[in-house]
């Protein structure tokens, strides 16, 4: 396919096909307008793993005490009457409760509760994706605000990277700055090129996922939540499926190497194209896709023979200088005359210079990937080689950039690695922009890092899947609430690291290195 492959111009019978299809999916009760609402969404398993157990005793005379104490629902009895069901000890806050007075423990007349620790919920996750990072991510995701402080939702385990940046925090909150005065906006557009000056509502979008590495109704709760929050979703290099229509002013479609799916019509459809150059959980290796998950709606979607691996080459054979970069980015231009362009690259120890080059060849928007990014369809092989950490590569960047007197003229994007509101503050007061999510939005549908994204039928919680039984256990209205209230969450707790800091912004804080220190060069005093 080539850039003189498309006309940048419908026909009328063809807007009127496209306008036809969005009212039919719009018509459709799944497909009804989402709302920021926030909403109670519980996780699917009656048996949650929590990161405590509370136990009762045969001596539970089913008083209902223990349902009166707690505010956290631990305790419940449906309907008012009958037994007290099994406690739903995922929600309990454990020990900090002591010194409460509705610690449930020590006020139940026949003293038939325990409380413990729960072993198995040490062993979920890694180093990384702690199970405190888990559980915090789930009760985000259950209740739209900000976790429980016995978990530790702010760092991880891996002793490197966001783990070792903490804030420095002024002594004395700014008494006349008030949570309702943060903006929270994201320019994404910051050329004068007469294309649309783009904002999101929060400085973060969803990532690219493809319509064969993730279950599409996951895809589809992704694409609604942006549109209740006024952000993006990115389609991943899997082609665009229609049940996105109703939803297309909030998602990006992607171009990679292998042209899964490329349509002159979703090209002309999307906000933001972007093109994926490289990413950061395998630079260098291209996409993969394995048989296992090439199904025929996948295979249909992206031109392939099903049940066949498929494999995007690396790089565009296409482009070997800025000057074929921007060729690339005008036929893009040429196409969708009011899309935003993006690069998407991987963080090579030159990704400055692959910025800056972006910057020249017209992109609005450079989107560094960096090593600690997941992937829902690669071999295993293939997730080992990795790029430079993403910490490093946002601050090289945005210097890069600001020396060559174009920082302000072009959106930074980080993404690979950011688990938390934290992360995300961090990666801004490091230099960029905004940043990208993804395994963060898995996680609040349930995932627990097991690592078997790449078999057909490897996820136990049916969202790295194109298994038609699997992608049952996953619903998409209620994948939708979890993602809203994550969405709801995040921005609080972003609001509040803004307001300690006594920033007014997001784009206040961009740069701010002078508010971070690492925790290796300390000094002892």
């Amino acid at each position: 396919m080539t850039a003189g492959a498309f006309d940048n111009t419908w026909s009328e019978s063809e807007r009127a096909g496209e306008t036809q299809r969005a009212d039919e999916f719009r018509a459709k009760p799944q497909f009804a307008r989402v709302t920021r609402e926030v909403r109670r969404a519980p996780p699917r398993y009656r048996n949650e793993l929590g990161k405590y157990s509370v136990h009762r005793s045969s001596t539970c005379a089913a008083c209902g005490r223990c349902v009166e104490l707690c505010p956290h629902g631990v305790h419940t009895r449906p309907k008012g009457y009958g037994p007290i069901v099994r406690p739903f000890d995922y929600r309990c806050v454990g020990f900090e409760c002591e010194q409460t007075d509705h610690y449930c423990v020590g006020r139940c007349p026949e003293q038939a509760l325990s409380l413990c620790e729960n072993p198995a919920f040490a062993t979920l996750g890694d180093r990384r994706w702690t199970p405190d990072l888990l559980g915090a991510t789930w009760e985000m995701a259950e209740t739209g605000h900000a976790p429980s402080r016995h978990f530790e939702s702010e760092t991880g385990a891996s002793g490197g990277g966001f783990d070792r940046l903490r804030f420095r925090f002024p002594r004395a909150r700014p008494k006349d700055l008030r949570r309702q005065d943060i903006n929270t906006e994201l320019l994404l557009n910051r050329r004068s090129d007469g294309r649309p000056k783009l904002k999101t509502d929060v400085p973060w979008y969803g990532g690219g996922m493809s319509f064969g590495s993730t279950n599409i109704r996951v895809l589809l709760a992704k694409a609604r939540t942006a549109t209740a929050w006024n952000t993006y979703t990115c389609t991943g290099e899997g082609g665009y499926p229609d049940r996105f229509i109703p939803y297309a002013d909030h998602v990006i479609t992607q171009v990679a190497t292998g042209l899964f799916g490329v349509r002159e019509q979703t090209i002309q459809r999307a906000p933001i194209v972007e093109f994926k150059y490289a990413q950061g959980a395998k630079p260098g290796l291209g996409g993969h896709l394995l048989g296992d998950k090439n199904t025929p709606a996948v295979a249909a979607m992206r031109e392939a023979v099903q049940g066949t691996s498929l494999f995007s080459p690396f790089p565009f054979h296409s482009v070997y200088s800025v000057e074929d970069h921007k060729k690339h980015l005008d036929w893009i231009a040429h196409t969708n005359p009011r899309a935003l362009l993006s690069a998407k690259v991987s963080t090579p120890t030159d990704v400055d210079m692959v910025a800056v080059g972006s910057y020249y060849a017209g992109a609005h928007i450079v989107h560094m990937d960096g090593s600690y990014g997941g992937t829902g369809a690669a071999p295993n092989v293939a997730k080992k080689n990795i790029a430079m950490p993403i910490e490093y590569a946002i601050n090289q960047v945005h210097q890069f950039l600001a020396d060559e007197g174009v920082r302000d003229g072009i959106t930074v994007i980080a993404s690979g690695g950011i688990r938390s509101p934290w992360d995300l503050a961090k990666a801004i007061a490091l230099g960029a922009d905004g940043c990208v999510i993804g395994t963060a939005e898995l996680v609040a549908v349930g995932c627990i890092r097991c690592g078997c994204c790449e078999s057909g039928r490897g996820c136990a919680r049916g969202i790295a899947t194109t298994d038609s039984e699997l992608l049952e256990l996953v619903a998409t209205d209620w994948a939708t609430a979890r993602m809203v209230n994550l969405y709801s969450a995040w921005r609080d707790v972003l609001v509040d690291v803004l307001v300690r800091l006594g920033v007014e912004s997001v784009a206040a804080l961009r740069g701010r290195t002078d508010l971070l220190t690492h925790l290796d060069y300390e000094s002892d005093g």
